[in-house]
């Protein structure tokens, strides 16, 4: 008898690409990484045709419970290596933004299809332990009850409820519960916009909170970039001064985008995304309360101008 596997049959693969999205929004929100999440999928791919030497529905009761599972666990070794690159990450280290590829983008993108929480809220998940991520990912966002996510991580229900309750006052106490209206966002995103790119200082301190924070993400791959964060009005005016220098040449283009379902803007240098810049606004969306710079390039392979 050969020992090759049978091939995976058409209804194989098409429960997971039934469920794939579902999966790549799971562990995208576990990973803050499209790349990782990518690499996440084809290992949970290989996973499954594997499964039954190449009968993957065989003796599945769910096949959606079943490919989650496998998805989240790959995750969960994934964050190991993702933690070790950070340790020697250049300056802050932000998530890889989720872009919709064009300021018109329908509702048939995928960017927009994923069920996605905001990058400032991405960016407090990276504090927690990443079981308490995927209980957090998974209950809060998916809605997961605490028994299936006990099945998912191969803990008790007592243990999973005990993490969704530390993700979660942990979560809160970072992170208010209040979201701005995507008008008010989309407004004070355009105010930002054109006093930091119109070397506008007096507009700038105005929107600007005086306790604002700016993260600039560039890998040690592009400037202007900060190796720690930018903490007070003053500081942040004088550093968006370098973007103004650039963009009153007129290197910079701007294109207003989606980003993680947040009106937010996109840099291009000719045909090249050059950053993506996403604010966080205080509780009553008059002022920017953070700004949020991703550039560095590897974060930004799968961006596109098309649709622009």
């Amino acid at each position: 008898m050969s020992d090759t596997p049978a091939p995976v049959t058409d209804d194989a693969t098409g429960v997971f690409v039934r469920h794939r999205e579902l999966m790549f929004g799971v562990v995208y929100n576990m990973l803050g990484s499209v790349a990782d999440t990518e690499d996440v999928l084809q290992e949970t791919w290989l996973s499954w045709t594997a499964r039954g030497r190449g009968a993957p529905l065989d003796g599945v009761a769910n096949p959606r419970a079943y490919l989650v599972r496998i998805a989240v666990n790959h995750a969960l070794t994934r964050r190991s290596a993702i933690s070790r690159r950070q340790e020697t990450y250049v300056g802050p280290w932000l998530p890889e933004p989720l872009v919709a590829d064009g300021e018109g983008a329908g509702a048939d993108d995928p960017a927009l299809r994923t069920e996605s929480v905001s990058l400032a809220m991405l960016v407090v998940l990276e504090s927690l332990t990443p079981l308490e991520r995927a209980v957090f990912v998974l209950h809060e966002v998916f809605g997961y009850p605490h028994t299936e996510i006990a099945q998912i991580i191969d803990r008790s229900p007592a243990a999973v409820r005990q993490l969704a309750h530390r993700a979660r006052e942990h979560v809160h106490a970072r992170r208010p519960l209040y979201e701005a209206h995507p008008r008010v966002r989309r407004e004070a995103t355009e105010r930002f916009v054109r006093a930091a790119v119109g070397g506008d200082i007096a507009e700038l301190m105005e929107i600007l909170a005086p306790d604002v924070t700016v993260w600039t993400d560039g890998g040690g791959k592009r400037k202007p970039a900060a190796l720690r964060p930018v903490r007070g009005r003053d500081k942040a005016v004088r550093f968006f001064g370098s973007y103004a220098k650039r963009g009153g040449g007129g290197h910079l283009q701007l294109r207003y985008r989606r980003v993680n379902g947040d009106d937010a803007v996109m840099l291009f240098q000719g045909e090249e995304p050059y950053a993506v810049l996403v604010l966080d606004l205080t509780p009553d969306g008059e002022r920017v309360s953070g700004v949020y710079v991703i550039s560095n390039p590897d974060k930004l392979t799968h961006v596109r101008r098309e649709g622009a």
